[in-house]
């Protein structure tokens, strides 16, 4: 992962209704939610989670696919995955030994 990417992420999800809607699309999974569903879950006026889903989107934070009249929104888990280990990947100064292992795929095993 380049820099700018995880700035970008970071930067997306510095507002706080970002950040609760990504950690409710990572709870949901592969299965995501629609965004009429993601504003009554969190409380949101639909108009206001709109602007906060482009910010997610155009981060690339979070997908999503047309299903009819409706926006099936999932959180990108793969992203996720990669900016921790863009996180960690210099853990303890090079002594692998001292850091706890980073496994994406133990992380979540649907990405």
């Amino acid at each position: 992962m380049e820099q700018r990417t995880a700035i970008t992420v970071f930067e997306s999800l510095s507002s706080g209704v970002r950040l609760d809607v990504f950690r409710l699309l990572v709870r949901m999974g592969q299965e995501g939610m629609v965004a009429g569903d993601i504003a009554t879950t969190l409380e949101v006026p639909p108009t206001n989670l709109s602007f906060h889903l482009k910010a997610l989107t155009h981060a690339g934070l979070v997908t999503a696919t047309q299903e009819g009249r409706f926006q099936r929104y999932r959180a990108n888990l793969t992203l996720m995955s990669e900016l921790i280990a863009y996180l960690t990947e210099e853990c303890c100064a090079g002594q692998t030994e001292l850091c706890l292992p980073v496994d994406p795929q133990a992380i979540c095993k649907s990405c």
